[in-house]
């Protein structure tokens, strides 16, 4: 019934109006086996785009302003309410490895100097440290400069295929019901690489021998202290440069106050004087494509950090005013979905240093593997680097085209690797750089007709 219509009928009928919800029909069933049968039906086309970028974390708002900014009609979607993602919903304040980054990222960074979003006060070395509020607004500015057409409240739920496995439509669920979106290049930049599976991909998912994950971690704003009192505690390039003492001394710290982190190297990352993101939990076991499992982890984790803040002020001193500003609404998952495509990145890539001609990124991070399980204690942690040292590698672009379904392309964690690869490549300064060449490829092919491994 067409909403007019609906508006006319229910004014005319007075009392006894029957509500119909839309995509709720009384023909659907529940039967003897636990399940419910979903009866046929008519979801709209609501727009047609050249590009459509599902996920608005760094790679996706990336890929979608590149898109954009080269004339391709563009629509970018997001579930939760505002851009940026794990930089913003999962308050990652501290960009890695986006050092030696040319394009987008350094516009990124001169947009938030000029703001006053970037962190000046303090010295972070090769990081750059963020205001998240601010990162949130201006990327939506530069979103709606450059033409893109933002959905927020929305989740990819299914996609449409014609006869030669080319995408052709995604369908998502919101507070508006069912819909359709036609594009003619698809970009998966959810992280979880969702769009990917619901549309046939294979992929990987935890480590290769066992299917192991690493731990997720819920992040925080804390303010209350000061850089300057608080300096041997906290991360800066000085701490860095010294091999980051500032980890077991605010491990030490918490324990003081009578709690026990569950995450061995807890830390505080300055982003003004006053306000710090802070980094002290593990939740072990949790798969990042379960939503129970996403939710009792994030339940758990939101506990530990009003926990530890407790534990800090119980030692009163310089902690004595300690205050847990904010909990991040999006759980920091380390793993995802490793979607397959034309290439995938090995340990091998990492250890030869190697080059492609299609390069798109050179990825600088180590490897960065969290222990899969808790360690027994402080001294029984393994390193983060596996024992694998990288050279510096290439990211090629057939890496960002998935391999079983046209029209399809991958940025940010989500993209074609193995488990060690991942671990490094996974840094946002990265993704960054991936969605930017993403959204430029996804364009020139839309505006040829063409796919992407045709550009």
């Amino acid at each position: 019934m067409r909403r007019r219509s609906f508006l006319r009928s229910a004014g005319a009928a007075g009392i006894g109006i029957t509500f119909i919800t839309p995509g709720i029909n009384s023909s659907q069933s529940f039967n003897n086996t636990g399940s419910v049968t979903e009866v046929q039906r008519i979801v709209p086309v609501m727009g047609n785009y050249e590009v459509v970028v599902c996920g608005a974390g760094p790679a996706g708002v990336s890929a979608a302003i590149e898109a954009a900014r080269k004339g391709a009609k563009t629509l970018l979607v997001e579930a939760h309410g505002c851009l940026g993602g794990i930089w913003t919903a999962g308050l990652l304040t501290w960009i890695l490895d986006q050092a030696g980054k040319t394009g987008f990222m350094r516009e990124i960074e001169a947009q938030l100097i000029a703001r006053g979003g970037a962190n000046t006060e303090i010295d972070t070395g090769k990081v750059l440290s963020f205001n998240p509020e601010v990162m949130k607004f201006m990327l939506e500015e530069l979103c709606v400069e450059a033409g893109v057409d933002i959905l927020y409240h929305t989740r990819v739920v299914s996609s449409v295929q014609d006869d030669n496995k080319r995408l052709t439509h995604i369908i998502t669920e919101s507070k508006s019901g069912r819909e359709a979106w036609a594009g003619k290049i698809f970009l998966d930049t959810t992280g979880d690489g969702d769009l990917a599976a619901l549309s046939g991909c294979s992929f990987d998912l935890g480590r290769d021998e066992d299917g192991s994950m690493q731990p997720f971690s819920l992040l925080a704003l804390v303010t209350g202290i000061n850089f300057d009192e608080i300096r041997e505690f906290s991360r800066w390039a000085g701490d860095s440069a010294a091999g980051s003492p500032s980890k077991r001394k605010f491990l030490d710290e918490i324990e003081r106050g009578g709690f026990s982190p569950s995450y061995l190297k807890p830390a505080l990352y300055p982003i003004r004087k006053d306000l710090f993101k802070m980094m002290a939990n593990h939740e072990y076991g949790y798969s990042p494509v379960s939503a129970s499992d996403v939710t009792k982890a994030t339940i758990h984790a939101r506990k530990e950090l009003n926990s530890i803040i407790n534990a800090l002020r119980n030692n009163q001193g310089i902690w004595k005013n300690i205050r847990l500003l904010a909990t991040a609404e999006q759980i920091g998952t380390r793993e995802g979905r490793r979607i397959h495509g034309l290439y995938t990145i090995t340990k091998e890539d990492l250890i030869n240093g190697s080059r492609f001609d299609d390069a798109v990124c050179r990825v600088t991070a180590g490897v960065d593997v969290h222990s899969l399980a808790k360690p027994e204690n402080k001294d029984s942690q393994k390193p983060y680097n596996e024992g694998v040292r990288s050279r510096g590698y290439d990211i090629p672009l057939r890496s960002l085209i998935a391999a079983d379904v046209y029209g399809l392309m991958m940025a940010g964690r989500c993209i074609s690797g193995d488990f060690l690869a991942h671990s490094s490549y996974r840094m946002t300064g990265n993704a960054v750089a991936m969605g930017e060449a993403a959204g430029r490829t996804a364009a020139a092919a839309a505006k040829r007709n063409l796919l992407p491994q045709e550009i």
